[in-house]
């Protein structure tokens, strides 16, 4: 085997557990707090790629369901309290939610046997509005997480545009087409002779905001211009 692709952490984890000679090319939210590499500018080791984590990326979700959701003051957020990365969102999404004036409740999810009891949770919180963090679990079952979002009259916001393809009402994040397609011009180059170690770990330069105005309508929102205006995508 000449080179491995990990596209999300657990896998890049698991692939870095298992060999330190075959260069792994990964697809993670934050390589260097998950100790995948030393750092984005010198990898060091096997492992290097591209890095989707922001944090500025989880404060503008927040701005963007505040100005979608009239008086937004308190908020679910689906996350699986299990993995690292997931902390590190919530870390960021507490501080945003400091700043914007909004209580958060949290809506742990291990497993898709968890999703039901975490929406019933959110409504018996009478929260008005949800925040989904990404990973393979939600990525996995987001038609379902789309669906109970839609039956439990939640205006949800997602990190990758598949959620809103699906019927979801919002997402703000890097393009993972983008990503992979640039995950194999890595390939390309240790396939050349390069040296994981010697190939800085990237960060996406471009963060697509995606609005389904169906869902909204659905939900009775408007959808203010000024939000409208800085859509990548409307779905109509």
């Amino acid at each position: 085997m000449d080179v491995l692709v990990a596209s999300n952490s657990v896998a890049a984890l698991a692939a870095k557990k298992a060999t330190g000679t075959i260069p792994i090319v990964i697809v993670s939210p934050d390589p260097v707090g998950l100790g995948l590499v030393a750092s984005l500018a010198r990898p060091g080791g096997n492992v290097t790629g591209l890095s989707y984590f922001n944090e500025a990326i989880i404060a503008k979700r927040l701005q963007f369901l505040k100005e979608l959701v009239p008086g937004l003051a308190r908020l679910a957020v689906l996350r699986n309290p299990i993995l690292a990365i997931h902390e590190t969102f919530w870390q960021q999404t507490e501080e945003a939610a400091r700043t914007l004036g909004v209580a958060l409740q949290p809506l742990e999810v291990r497993g898709p046997e968890d999703f039901e009891v975490a929406f019933a949770a959110a409504t018996r919180g009478n929260v008005q509005a949800l925040i989904a963090f990404d990973d393979a679990l939600t990525v996995a079952h987001r038609i379902r997480i789309v669906a109970l979002a839609a039956s439990s009259r939640l205006p949800a916001m997602y990190g990758l545009r598949e959620f809103p393809d699906e019927g979801g009402l919002m997402s703000y994040g890097p393009s993972f087409i983008d990503l992979f397609r640039h995950a194999a011009n890595f390939v390309d180059k240790i396939l050349r002779g390069a040296k994981p170690a010697d190939l800085p770990v990237e960060q996406p330069t471009k963060f697509e905001l995606v609005i389904n105005l169906k869902t909204a309508n659905a939900l009775g929102l408007t959808v203010p211009p000024t939000l409208l205006a800085q859509a990548d995508d409307v779905i109509e």
